[in-house]
């Protein structure tokens, strides 16, 4: 390996600390013993690591560092994840003294910036989704997901029947069976139609008084706008449900059509990927989660009040489902949302969307002669493709290791279940034509090698510091710590 850190394809070709220096403790920088130590704390021998300059190591950690990819270095297509471009003025505004330096147990009376901070934005968020009232607690989107579906249950406990089902689309994200299933829900997954959305005839054969609610995502996991989701929620409510709405891809829909007035009764935001939050890797998050009137009496305490002489916290909710998170939630988080609606006002939120859309489509068009379409009408922010057609022994990873090799991050893979071989690409709103028309000749180029190169694909990457790895054995058999006298078996 080059020691001097060669860039390679996506991330540098970097050697570990053990391969920079071979020589494992051969010298040491001092043979003195400090006096008033026993001679039995002392070593035989010196230690078996590796003897670097401070230049060195910080070198080393410094181009171990650009491994972690993300979307200041390059176009990061995740689907269903819009991993978007988050401006560096929301971060300088989020590390603002009086912002970063608060103390979580401060008095109410001493964070009134704060708490009229926290008020505005799920004022604002209320709004964009045509929801009555929205709670900032909850950390994540997930966990937006759970305190959504406990609302529900407490709603329907109120009036005297929790419910026993959940219906979920097989379209719908992955998370939302689990928090049904945790809010202690039976979940029953129900199909779309071939058009890729859900109809209402469908959920007329599953709904009945034993049917807490439905969870759907819209846009779907397909990248498609559910066009009859009125008429599903008419159904739903018809029989006493609800309606939760899954926000993860409210990034396609801000100023252009809200939630709540497509019948939505409850949904979550993902503030770090809709509203300007860095993300991946497990964190951070935040996961707002906004009600209709009727679910309002039971949103987590404590809520932020305001009367004349400021901002307060009501605990007085007896009808609560209690607090979901510590403090006041993941307030970093919040102070960026807030300056990215602020500084894009509602015209600029729109046009966020539409430019995600277009983007979108514009992939969808341009690689759809090349690739499987399962859907081939208009998608709203993300397009769904899949390696039918491609030869047989050609499989979806197969692609998305070869992208590497022409400097793209994978988009995500085998998701939506519903289709075979899934490809699914969300440029967001953040990426010009040019980097799209990259992208796009690297995919036209890789489904030519599909057809004509196969075991090129089948053997990718090929530039990057390790190549084709065996991902069973890796999450079966992962090596945590290095052995220098360890042969590799």
């Amino acid at each position: 390996m080059n020691s001097q850190g060669k860039r390679s394809g996506l991330i540098w070709d970097e050697p570990l600390l053990f391969e920079l220096c071979p020589d494992l403790g051969t010298r040491m920088t001092s043979s003195a013993q400090p006096l008033h130590l026993p001679s039995s704390l002392f070593r035989e021998s010196p230690p078996r690591i590796p003897d670097l300059s401070e230049p060195e190591v910080l070198r080393h950690f410094s181009r171990l560092s650009s491994w972690n990819y993300g979307v200041d270095q390059g176009f990061y297509p995740l689907g269903s994840c819009t991993m978007k471009y988050n401006p560096r003025v929301n971060e300088a505004l989020a590390a603002l003294p009086g912002f970063a330096y608060l103390h979580p147990d401060q008095p109410a009376d001493q964070v009134q910036g704060a708490l009229r901070l926290m008020a505005e934005l799920a004022n604002f968020l209320a709004e964009i989704s045509g929801m009555a009232a929205v709670s900032l607690q909850p950390a994540a989107g997930a966990q937006g997901e759970l305190t959504g579906m406990l609302m529900v249950r407490a709603y329907h406990q109120a009036r005297g029947n929790p419910r026993q089902k959940v219906l979920i689309p097989d379209t719908a994200h992955g998370t939302n069976p689990a928090s049904s299933a945790l809010a202690g829900y039976e979940v029953k997954e129900i199909p779309t139609g071939p058009d890729g959305i859900l109809h209402p005839d469908t959920v007329v054969e599953f709904m009945d008084e034993g049917v807490a609610g439905l969870m759907l995502t819209n846009p779907n996991t397909l990248g498609l706008f559910e066009s009859r989701i009125a008429e599903v929620a008419e159904v739903v409510h018809r029989k006493g449900g609800l309606v939760y709405g899954d926000g993860a891809n409210l990034n396609a829909l801000l100023g252009i059509a809200r939630p709540g007035d497509m019948g939505v009764d409850v949904i979550q935001f993902n503030l770090h990927k809709t509203f300007s939050t860095p993300h991946g890797g497990g964190g951070p998050g935040s996961g707002p989660v906004g009600v209709k009137e009727r679910l309002e009496p039971f949103l987590p305490a404590p809520v932020i009040g305001r009367r004349e002489d400021g901002y307060f916290l009501d605990w007085d909710r007896p009808q609560s489902i209690g607090k979901v998170g510590q403090y006041f939630g993941n307030f970093g988080i919040m102070v960026r949302a807030y300056a990215y609606i602020r500084s894009l006002g509602p015209e600029g939120l729109a046009l966020a969307s539409r430019i995600a859309i277009l983007n979108a489509n514009y992939l969808r068009v341009k690689l759809r002669d090349h690739f499987h379409l399962p859907h081939p009408e208009a998608c709203m922010h993300e397009c769904v493709f899949s390696d039918k057609g491609l030869p047989s022994e050609v499989s979806t990873l197969d692609l998305a290791k070869r992208l590497m090799d022409y400097g793209f991050h994978p988009p995500t893979i085998y998701f939506p279940l519903v289709v075979r071989g899934a490809l699914m690409v969300e440029p967001t709103e953040s990426e010009s034509k040019e980097t799209l028309d990259r992208f796009i000749e690297a995919m036209t180029k890789i489904a030519q090698e599909a057809r004509e190169k196969p075991d090129l694909l089948k053997s990718a990457p090929h530039r990057t510091p390790v190549g084709r790895l065996d991902e069973v054995r890796a999450a079966r058999r992962p090596i945590l710590r290095w052995n220098p006298d360890q042969e590799e078996s």
